[in-house]
């Protein structure tokens, strides 16, 4: 086993003909048979730094993978290249398990699949025991953690591998690991820094940005029609019924738009989860349960409409978008009452008080990212212990600069206003008073006799709004999690006492209209001609059709990204087609006469 077989595999199964980033550098370490964690952003390649190993391998590769979805999507796209794969998972009768772990243990398999709660059975192990095993893949392995996430308890359990099948490497991959989480994997895993191989967790391709809520239905609803009109995408929301209003809405609304949520029966799941990845254009409006292992790579937005819970989870969950490396957007829209509702999920769970303040530090910072002037990816990619220069050029703050004042004096009149209305206010009764609002709520507390009611007429109410987002944001301001009223921090005193100085973000205004700057479709983004347009469309026909007939998802056949260079470069012949990326020598010879046959034709 070389680096150099490893190479021939790369280029005649997968038809790349260099390694991404690191991924040459944890193949050799595989290969050598030490022990590694890959820390790779989502698109990154990872999957690619043990399917090598395992192909080019003596034996069988074991990938271990926390979702079914996951396991067939990857063993589709596999077989579409050649490479002996299967799962092993519920989904399968015991016989044909049965007969899946007979051809395992034969050696006629170069991966196979199998979820933790099968490989932890004393019946698969005894067939592991077996087996010739060349690697152990951990994927997803931020769920090893207790700090992750995503922790998953039968993760824990995967310590056996070491124990029970010494020499064997283990190679553990994640795309979202903070310092906590990643000393959480090396310790659980018996691994130390010198076996972490990282290759940084920034996603040029993914355009970050941000809208404080005022109408979310109205804003999404631009957001969609500007710019993703005809694209597959992901809509997250914190609960099971606002995903059911949402997907009912956008569909009365024109949108192909599907809900996906835990509730919903088994079959009705599985199948709008199987619309969404093996169909175009599909929105699909969800919770957290939907997401993790889908390998869809098409998929052009990802859309939160509440904020998550830590900002592993936005990194995590807006990784699903732009995987094929073309242009994507990842849009949030975020008001002051999602960070209640989640401190108050937080408080109200079972959790102990030391996870629960760890959530609670973890929520803090996504409002800091969500607050921030400055450009977003470098605060994104700061958390996760990588620098970057700013001005990206492709997020929000970028693109259209926030501007900042010092807000030292509206931060003491906003605080004033907390304490003398007795720290048990949400924040728009707190701008109403502010602004001086006459209303029966606020006469009936007889606040309109503070000396703080009608103070802040240079702000409107909306701009006190977001005085009091940044205030909670940055620790100034607690808030009540029972009933969601603000109460001062410690740190609050030196600010009132004139210690301190507060810079404060205005918020910008919505831009109306086509933006200039604003990102387009991933394609769209790439080919700007139109006859260069129709000929990507009647590309991604033929790619429907023969997925179709093959009851595959159409991305395993080809990505977006080879379609684009087939549009980009024209091949006439075979050979031409053979230095495409993403064409191994099966696919060329399955598919390739049958595209050249559309490219041949005149749109």
């Amino acid at each position: 086993m070389s680096i150099a077989e490893a190479k021939g595999v790369l280029e005649r199964v997968f038809g790349y003909r260099e390694f991404r980033s690191q991924q040459e550098k944890v193949i050799t370490r595989v290969l050598s048979g030490d022990d590694t964690l890959v820390l790779m952003p989502t698109g990154g390649g990872k999957s690619l730094c043990y399917q090598i190993p395992a192909i080019v391998g003596d034996g069988v590769g074991i990938v271990i993978s926390p979702l079914i979805a996951l396991m067939q999507d990857q063993v589709d796209a596999l077989r579409q290249a050649g490479v002996r794969a299967a799962f092993v998972n519920s989904s399968l009768t015991a016989e044909a398990a049965r007969e899946i772990e007979d051809e395992m243990v034969a050696g006629g398999y170069d991966l196979i699949y199998v979820a933790p709660e099968r490989l932890l059975t004393p019946s698969f192990l005894k067939r592991l025991d077996d087996t010739r095993v060349c690697l152990f893949a951990i994927d997803e392995a931020h769920c090893v953690s207790q700090w992750g996430h995503d922790f998953r308890p039968e993760y824990r359990k995967l310590d056996v591998l070491r124990e029970r099948f010494e020499g064997i490497p283990r190679i553990a991959l994640t795309a979202t690991a903070d310092a906590p989480t990643r000393k959480d994997i090396l310790s659980h895993l018996g691994l130390t820094e010198n076996d972490v191989v990282a290759s940084g967790f920034d996603r040029p391709n993914l355009r970050y940005s941000v809208v404080t809520k005022t109408n979310a239905r109205a804003q999404l609803l631009d957001f969609l029609r500007r710019h993703h009109q005809r694209d597959s995408g992901i809509i997250y929301c914190m609960s099971r019924k606002k995903v059911e209003q949402t997907s009912s809405w956008l569909v009365g609304e024109g949108v192909n738009a599907l809900p996906y949520h835990a509730g919903l029966d088994k079959e009705r799941r599985q199948d709008h989860q199987h619309r969404f990845i093996r169909e175009d254009a599909v929105v699909m409006v969800a919770t957290i349960a939907f997401g993790m292992g889908i390998d869809k790579p098409d998929v052009r937005f990802v859309a939160h409409l509440d904020i998550p819970k830590s900002v592993e989870a936005y990194y995590q969950e807006t990784g699903r978008a732009g995987r094929d490396g073309l242009p994507a957007n990842v849009w949030m829209c975020y008001g002051y009452g999602d960070a209640v509702f989640i401190r108050q999920m937080v408080e109200r769970s079972e959790k102990s008080a030391e996870r629960k303040r760890i959530e609670h530090t973890k929520l803090g910072a996504l409002l800091g990212y969500c607050e921030t002037a400055a450009c977003r990816r470098q605060v994104l990619l700061r958390h996760f212990g990588n620098d970057h220069p700013g001005a990206c050029g492709n997020c929000d703050t970028c693109l259209q600069p926030v501007s900042t004042y010092d807000g030292t004096i509206e931060a003491q009149k906003a605080l004033s206003n907390v304490y003398r209305t007795g720290q048990r206010f949400g924040a728009a009764y707190l701008a109403s008073v502010l602004v001086g609002a006459s209303d029966d709520r606020i006469r009936n507390n007889r606040h309109d006799q503070l000396s703080t009611f009608g103070i802040g007429s240079e702000q409107s109410r909306t701009g006190w709004m977001s005085v009091y987002r940044q205030l909670v944001a940055s620790g100034l301001l607690t808030v009540d999690t029972e009933h969601g009223g603000l109460a001062l921090s410690e740190s609050a005193g030196d600010l009132l006492a004139g210690k301190t100085r507060l810079n404060l973000r205005r918020d910008p205004t919505p831009v109306k209209g086509k933006s200039r700057s604003s990102s387009t479709s991933g394609e769209r983004a790439v080919l700007t001609k139109a006859e260069d347009l129709s000929l990507f469309e009647a590309l991604r026909a033929q790619r429907l059709e023969l997925a179709r007939e093959q009851g595959v998802p159409p991305y395993v056949i080809f990505h977006d990204r080879t379609l684009v260079e087939m549009v980009e470069r024209r091949p006439e012949t075979l050979d031409e087609m053979s230095a495409i990326g993403g064409i191994g020598a099966t696919k060329l010879e399955k598919y390739g006469d049958k595209f050249l046959a559309v490219l041949r034709t005149p749109t």
